[in-house]
């Protein structure tokens, strides 16, 4: 197969560049947990009566559920996706173009956005997990973050379980983040105070100036969190939108107001920890009647119409600014996925692997 060449307009069979996970992950994910190979070899012709569909990838989402699926599984534990195989590709929400198909659904040429291998060609039956790009007015690479999964998380997230009223104290952790760039920007538009925490003065620059948060610090230069909710909270938090655990959290719950409401959507903070932060402070729920929800995006998945319709106009008249951080090729993804666990993104993390 050396002698195939994936540029040459007859090739049938191509090198296929993947990204695999080399072995399961203890502590930190390092660049050298993972191998770019381009060992395996793919047909451009799907089976006749397979019902598969073949996909050239074009960007592919970095998210950080997917620390939790590069350890060892546990199968005592029900998570919304199968670990990573070592020695297999990284799969996650990617946009594609068909290049070709036997599902009556997709035809040669269209546009996907849903979940895929991460490597420049994927051969799929998982046709239930694909979704057709309807709008190309918009960055394709939207799709696998302000219209894709971080979009429905910050909206399903934020309105279906905090049920935001306006005037209402709303904090946001992990801020600069695919997820809370939007959650601090839906506040603002339903007339939320709205302040957020990041990780350097480039992101807290960001989220004033850029997202239009109200305000904005930098929790790593602030020793007493406590201490610095009640300056930027001076009232009490209505909302708070938790990214972050650990800390923050325990810190939070001393500053909820009456009938608050905690939507827990991560905890960046913990995910590379062998032993998780305790949190001393629960007793506020039940003082202070505080609502406290974890969720999973699937269970928005039917919100999907009415997230478009309400998202749609804001991006297209500029009320809405998304921030993406994108590296470049398949060579780019062990750095890409290490930085997102360091805090070294500003707003959206993918990679670009292919134009059209």
């Amino acid at each position: 197969m050396s002698g195939i060449d994936k540029s040459a307009a007859e090739a049938e069979v191509v090198r296929n560049k993947q990204l695999l996970l080399k072995d399961h992950v203890i502590g930190f994910p390092k660049e050298s947990d993972f191998i770019i190979s381009t060992e395996n070899a793919i047909s451009l012709n799907v089976p006749e009566n397979s019902k598969g569909v073949l996909l050239k990838n074009l960007y592919l989402s970095c998210d950080p559920y997917f620390r939790a699926l590069m350890i060892k599984p546990d199968h005592s534990i029900k998570t919304p996706f199968p670990a990573f195989t070592p020695g297999l590709p990284l799969y996650g929400y990617g946009v594609a173009k068909v290049l070709d198909s036997e599902h009556q659904n997709f035809k040669k040429g269209d546009l996907v956005w849903g979940t895929t291998g991460w490597e420049e060609y994927t051969l799929t039956t998982q046709t239930n997990s694909l979704f057709k790009v309807e709008n190309t007015n918009v960055h394709l690479s939207y799709y696998v973050g302000i219209l894709g999964l971080a979009g429905i998380t910050a909206y399903g997230g934020f309105f279906d379980v905090c049920h935001p009223k306006k005037r209402e104290k709303v904090f946001v952790s992990a801020a600069a983040g695919a997820v809370g760039q939007l959650v601090g920007q839906f506040a603002k538009l339903t007339g939320c105070y709205v302040v957020g925490s990041a990780g350097s003065k480039e992101k807290v620059d960001h989220l004033k100036n850029k997202f239009r948060f109200d305000d904005a610090f930098n929790y790593k230069e602030e020793d007493d969190l406590d201490a610095a909710l009640k300056r930027y909270f001076p009232e009490g938090i209505d909302i708070y939108f938790e990214n972050f655990g650990g800390k923050m959290l325990d810190a939070v719950l001393q500053n909820m107001n009456m009938n608050g409401r905690i939507s827990v959507c991560g905890m960046i903070s913990q995910y590379n920890l062998e032993k998780t932060e305790g949190v001393h402070n629960l007793m506020w729920l039940f003082y202070k009647r505080i609502t406290m929800r974890g969720f999973s995006a699937f269970e928005f998945y039917h919100l999907f119409p009415k997230f478009a319709e309400f998202v749609l106009p804001h991006i297209q008249e500029n009320r809405l600014i998304y921030v993406e951080d994108i590296a470049e090729g398949m060579e780019s993804g062990p750095s890409a996925l290490v930085g997102l666990f360091s805090g070294r993104n500003v707003g959206k993390q993918l990679v670009f692997v292919a134009r059209e």
